[in-house]
C-alpha cells in the first residue's frame, strides 16, 4: 500500500530539509557593540519566548478557523504540519466535495487559558506545547505542539489531542520556568520515545504488557476483535509505525521523572465482502475520499496521533488520540 503525498505534502518536505545552523544575537554594552554567532545545534536554548507561543497559536487558530469555514486547505497550510496537516487536509477535501460552497455549519474554534511549556533544548526542530481550554470538545484540554525548522519559517502545529484537565501531568522546569526535551532514545522511560510508535503498533496487533488498559489499548483491540468477522463480510488491519521528519515523536520530562509523549501512527482498514455479499455503503465523507469502484473491498487509510505518559516505572498510559481518514481504495 503506497501514499500519494500530494504537491502540498511534497512542497512541506522540500521546505522543511532546510535546516538553520545558527542564532544571530546582537550584544551591547556602553562602549562596543557587535555580534555574537551562537550555533543553534550546539547550544541549549529556549524554543521561543511565551509571546511568540502565544502569537503561533493566535495565528494557528484564525487560519483554522478559516480553512474550516471554506472548506479549503490552502488556507491553514502554513500553520499545520506532521500528522495534524494530514488529518485536516482529508477533513477538508471531504467537506469540500460534498460542499463546494463551504462550511454551512461552520463554529469558529475558539481558544482561551492558554498555557505555554516550552522547553530548552540545542538544535532544530525547535518546539513548544500549548495546553488551552476550547469551545469544542466538552471539558478535555485542547493540547497543540507546534514545530519549527528554522529562524524564518512559520510556527506550524504538528500534534493536536484532547486530554482530559486531570490527566495532563505537572512538568519539570528549571529556575525561570523552561521545560526539558526528553530525548527520542532516552532508556529512562518505559518505552524510549523514538520506540513509541512501533511499540504501539506492535501492541494493537499482539497485545503485550507495555500498555495500560484503557480506550485506545486493551478496548480498542477489543473493538477491532468484535469488527474483523461478522456474516458475509471480513475486516483486516494494519498498523504501521510513523517516525521520520514531521511526524518524529516529541516528548517532555514530567515532575515525577517520566515523559509526556507525541507520537504517530498509520493504519489500514480493509473490509472484504463475501461471494454474494457487498461491502456496506460508506458515509459520503469517505466515499469523497476513496478512489476505485467498491466491488468486493474497501481499504482505508487512517492517520493517528497519540499523547501518552510514559512512566520511569510501569506500564505506558495513552491518554488521548486523534485519528483521521486520509485516503481509501475500492476494489
Amino acid at each position: 500500500m503506497t501514499r500519494d503525498l500530494g504537491l502540498r505534502r511534497l512542497r512541506r518536505h522540500l521546505r522543511h530539509r532546510r535546516i538553520d545552523t545558527c542564532v544571530l544575537v546582537v550584544a551591547l554594552s556602553v562602549t562596543a557593540s557587535g555580534c555574537v554567532v551562537v550555533h543553534g545545534e550546539r547550544e541549549v536554548l529556549p524554543a521561543t519566548t511565551r509571546a511568540e507561543a502565544a502569537k503561533a497559536l493566535e495565528e494557528f487558530t484564525a487560519a483554522y478557523n478559516e480553512a474550516d469555514k471554506a472548506y479549503d486547505s490552502s488556507l491553514d497550510a502554513d500553520h499545520t504540519t506532521g500528522a495534524l496537516a494530514d488529518i485536516d487536509e482529508a477533513r477538508l477535501k471531504a467537506g469540500r466535495a460534498n460542499s463546494p460552497e463551504g462550511n454551512a455549519s461552520h463554529t469558529p474554534l475558539e481558544l482561551t487559558d492558554a498555557k505555554f511549556t516550552i522547553p530548552k533544548k540545542a538544535g532544530w526542530p525547535r518546539w513548544f506545547l500549548a495546553d488551552a481550554a476550547g469551545n469544542k470538545g466538552g471539558e478535555s484540554r485542547w493540547l497543540l505542539v507546534f514545530t519549527r525548522n528554522g529562524l524564518d519559517e512559520t510556527w506550524e502545529a504538528a500534534y493536536l489531542t484532547l486530554v482530559l484537565p486531570e490527566d495532563i501531568p505537572e512538568f519539570k522546569t528549571d529556575e525561570d520556568g523552561w521545560a526539558e526535551a526528553v530525548p527520542a532514545n532516552t532508556s529512562d522511560v518505559t518505552v524510549p520515545p523514538g520506540e513509541l510508535s512501533e511499540e504501539y503498533t506492535s501492541f494493537l496487533k499482539d497485545g503485550g504488557d507495555a500498555f495500560s488498559d484503557g480506550p485506545h489499548t486493551s478496548g480498542w483491540r477489543t473493538q477491532r476483535a468484535k469488527k474483523s468477522s461478522r456474516p458475509g463480510l471480513a475486516t483486516q488491519y494494519i498498523d504501521e509505525p510513523v517516525t521520520d521528519g514531521d511526524y518524529a515523536p516529541l516528548a517532555l520530562r514530567t515532575k515525577d521523572g517520566g515523559a509526556l509523549v507525541f507520537f504517530t501512527t498509520r493504519h489500514f482498514e480493509k473490509q472484504t465482502a463475501a461471494a454474494g455479499a457487498s461491502v456496506p455503503t460508506p458515509n459520503k465523507d469517505v466515499l469523497a475520499l476513496t478512489t476505485g469502484e467498491i466491488r468486493q473491498s474497501l481499504t482505508m487509510e487512517f492517520v493517528s496521533n497519540e499523547v501518552a505518559l510514559d512512566p520511569a516505572d510501569g506500564e505506558v498510559e495513552v491518554l488521548g488520540r486523534i485519528q483521521g481518514l486520509t485516503s481509501a481504495q475500492g476494489e
